[in-house]
């Protein structure tokens, strides 16, 4: 280890030793942008224009803290235009642009549009979609969509997000998306971080970016891409803020509130929001197996009727200060608290060949738990020049401990009668935290005609987990279970990169990068005494080429390799029973998994997408089913597939119908094959599946604004399952009165009740069918209040329009 931590340190010292030798051949205009108050504009369109005929030469869009970099090699007469929503565009007076020329252009200031307003909020149709190379924006400030909706409502209506039953997120077809908040990840499991995105409101967030094929920059983790949420923050002195409060009702209330306060004094910006979200929902799920016995065919049916409640309480905060007008350093806090309450009746009637009398299995589970999190951050950024080289780092620390407490009793008995009742419980304690700590340093440097970026990361994280199992037969004493646990998780990330973007030519540009990753990892069965390590090191190259073919009309190439890691509770060798029929167990020998991602993306007019895109995944995680027909139970884990492969197509339509109503329509057809050794079989499994949405922002009448979205899957395998298509709708409707201030939202989910999944399982000796519906019809209720203090607010949407932007480019 020593070894590589000299490697990574002497690779950036070079790295940075290098960025020093800036290059003279091409020109370099620079500058900041300021409002009147003389507070940064961020988000603005930069743009040298010819004196001769006012065609565009080059530009740019200037970065959060209102800097500008625009760098060309061409010989003209031009001017410097500034556009931005809000603002009155600003012209220079005309200079000679030649190459080599370096061109500090100052602080530039731009004229409010219009002054004295409380707030202005601009509002379109539906959600602006700003394509860049390597990522694809929505702009979700400002819109419709954002009302009355969470964070996770949002994040499915993106261009290729499906977000599950389970709130399992899923891009372009496959699992594992790495979720970041304001480029911070949040290092939580699918199920956590599926309630902390329902307990954020949609109201909060400025834009999200969808990284289908991140850069070298960004984690090697997470082989589906990357999401990134960015929140709002103030941007002029004063105060901001709003109040919600609601409630959503599908067969059981659930209220939601929240609050929402951003001041900003001079160098000083702070930010908090503190947000409450009551989940509650019952899930009907009917399971038919089917064991091949001696006899003949022995038929289980089982009906569950599972009544979850999730209570989640998270509060967010941060603050900023502006060292100078080049440096500030900032600091982030996240708390979190969860309870959640499960019941799940079960009654199973068993016909076996042979015998005349039905058996019945009747069970209840009762499950109790709840935890914290906890997340700090602090970070610097400096801007070391006034060509563009930028320096940021960033310490996290990151601590989570749940508890969870149920009870398992059961009865069986033949006939009609109870008289050879037999019962049993099984008693479960599981305790769980974990500790991460991670450090990095990101440098971005304007070298040679582009741009090189490098840094490091270091992670480091500890998982401790504790499972206690004990049994009592026929009401007597709890004897402990040998299935019981304790497990210890550390593991160790160090990685390094190097990324160079820049142009070939005015109609093609490029970026390349190369990251390194070692990982040390060590799991540790207290109870088995059993101690399983791995370790590694893996290159992770990436690359993007980008080729404007016309004004109109831009072709995005890039390619990649990623890594996903095992979560750190599918290592420990637990055995959870969720039935006296079904039990679930960790696989400490699971390895990573690698894919490698292509995918080329045709932009037309700035607004339609179409991606053809192909992926091939080793060592795939995958949900396993392995059936006892003796014992006649089933069990599920999690193991290494020996490869899946993924070819996609997807095309993103917006259409403006009127200047009232407006669409974005999605279009996706997926090809998946997964081809692994099962115990003594073989499972090839290949299907083309399609995902069709359509979603319409209309602008009705006396204020009001209707949202309606629709959705099919159809049908599809995974892994060993096959599912039934399915699809549903849902409608939101909002106003605004008392000046705009006061908003009310009403928002209905699955409208016709037809999310039903329905799926089945027949490999090998298994045959499995289920049927289940989680109450998804409902209708949810929401009043948000904004308020306002202090000088003029400008919420301002974060870019202009995106044909304009996509062409500066």
């Amino acid at each position: 280890m020593k070894t590589t931590n000299l490697l990574f340190l002497t690779l950036f010292t070079y790295l940075l030793g290098m960025s020093n030798l800036a290059a003279k051949e091409i020109s370099k205009i620079s500058g900041k942008i300021l409002d009147q108050n003389g507070q940064t504009v961020p988000y603005a369109n930069v743009a040298l224009i010819a004196i001769q005929d006012g065609h565009l030469v080059d530009g740019a869009v200037s970065d959060e803290e209102g800097l500008f970099l625009i760098e060309s090699a061409k010989t003209e007469k031009v001017k410097l235009v500034i556009s931005s929503i809000g603002f009155k565009p600003f012209e220079s007076e005309a200079f000679d642009l030649k190459p080599g020329m370096i061109k500090e252009m100052g602080e530039i200031i731009v004229q409010d549009e219009a002054t004295g307003l409380e707030e202005v909020t601009v509002q379109s149709t539906r959600p602006e979609i700003i394509i860049e190379p390597d990522k694809t924006i929505v702009n979700v400030e400002g819109t419709v969509m954002a009302e009355g909706s969470t964070a996770l409502d949002v994040i499915g209506r993106s261009p290729g997000i499906y977000v599950d039953q389970d709130g399992i997120i899923n891009l372009n077809g496959r699992t594992g998306v790495v979720v970041m908040i304001n480029d911070r990840q949040t290092y939580m499991s699918a199920t956590d971080l599926a309630n902390f995105l329902r307990a954020m409101p949609a109201d909060n967030i400025k834009n999200i970016e969808v990284i289908n094929n991140p850069s070298a920059r960004f984690d090697a983790e997470g082989s589906a891409g990357v999401i990134n949420i960015r929140l709002k923050k103030n941007t002029v002195d004063g105060v901001f803020g709003n109040v919600q409060a609601g409630g959503q009702y599908n067969g059981f209330w659930a209220p939601i509130a929240g609050v929402s306060l951003n001041v900003k004094k001079g160098k000083w910006s702070t930010n908090a929001d503190l947000n409450y979200n009551h989940n509650a929902n019952l899930n009907e799920l009917d399971i038919e197996r089917n064991f091949e016995v001696e006899e003949g065919i022995s038929n289980f049916m089982q009906e569950s009727r599972i009544k979850q409640r999730n209570k989640n309480l998270f509060f967010n905060g941060a603050a900023n200060y502006e060292i100078n007008k080049n440096h500030n350093i900032g600091l982030n806090i996240q708390a979190s608290d969860f309870d959640n309450e499960t019941t799940n009746p079960s009654l199973t009637d068993i016909t076996t060949p042979g015998v005349a009398e039905t058996t019945y299995l009747d069970s209840y589970n009762d499950s109790r738990g709840g935890g914290s999190r906890f997340f700090g951050n602090l970070h610097y950024g400096g801007n070391l020049d006034t060509l563009g080289t930028k320096l940021t780092s960033d310490f996290d620390f990151t601590r989570m401990n749940s508890g969870s407490e149920s009870l398992l009793t059961t009865s069986t008995w033949t006939g009609d009668n109870q008289s050879n009742l037999a019962s049993g419980k099984l008693s479960t304690l599981n305790d769980m935290y974990y500790n991460i700590f991670t450090a990095k340093v990101d440098l971005e440097k304007p070298l040679w005609k582009g741009t090189l970026e490098t840094g490091l990361k270091g992670s480091w994280v500890k998982s401790d987990n504790n499972l206690d199992l004990s049994r009592s037969i026929e009401d007597g004493p709890f004897e402990p279970d040998p299935s019981s646990n304790h497990f210890i998780y550390n593991e160790n990330v160090l990685a390094g990169y190097v990324s160079y973007k820049g142009k070939i030519s005015e109609k093609l540009s490029y970026q390349a990068g190369l990251r390194g990753e070692y990982s040390d990892i060590k799991g540790n069965s207290i109870t088995l005494d059993q101690i399983n390590t791995q370790e590694y090191f893996n290159l992770f190259p990436s690359a993007f080429i980008q080729h404007k073919v016309s004004d109109n009309y831009q072709i995005v190439y890039n390619a990649n390799r990623r890594i996903t890691r095992p979560n750190y509770r599918l290592l420990n060798p637990f055995v959870y029973y969720i039935d006296p029929l079904t039990t679930e167990r960790g696989n400490p020998n699971l390895k990573p998994q690698y894919s490698n991602n292509f995918e080329m993306n045709h932009v037309i007019k700035g607004a339609y997408q179409f991606t053809v895109g192909y992926s091939e995944t080793t060592d795939a995680f995958m949900q396993v089913f392995i059936q006892d027909d003796e014992a006649r139970t089933t069990t599920t884990y999690t193991d290494n597939f020996d490869k899946t492969r993924n070819a996609n197509f997807r095309a993103m339509v917006p259409v403006q119908i009127r200047e009232w109503w407006g669409t974005s329509n999605m279009l996706q057809v997926n090809y998946n094959r997964f081809k692994s050794q099962i115990g003594d079989d073989f499972l090839d499994n290949e299907q083309t599946s399609f995902m069709v949405r359509t979603q319409h922002n209309i602008n009705l009448p006396k204020g009001f604004k209707l949202e309606v979205v629709g959705m099919y899957l159809g049908p599809q395998i995974w892994g060993q399952g096959e599912i039934e298509g399915f699809g549903w709708v849902d409608a939101g409707i909002t106003k605004t009165i008392m000046k705009d201030k006061l908003t009310i939202a009403v928002n209905g989910t699955d409208l016709f009740r037809t999310q039903v999944i329905k799926a089945k399982v027949d490999f090998a000796d298994i045959d499995t069918a289920f049927r289940q519906y989680r109450s998804n019809q409902g209708v949810r209720f929401t009043l948000r209040y904004r308020f306002s203090k202090g000088e003029s607010f400008r919420v301002n949407k974060s870019s202009g329009s995106s044909e304009e932007r996509n062409r500066l480019n």
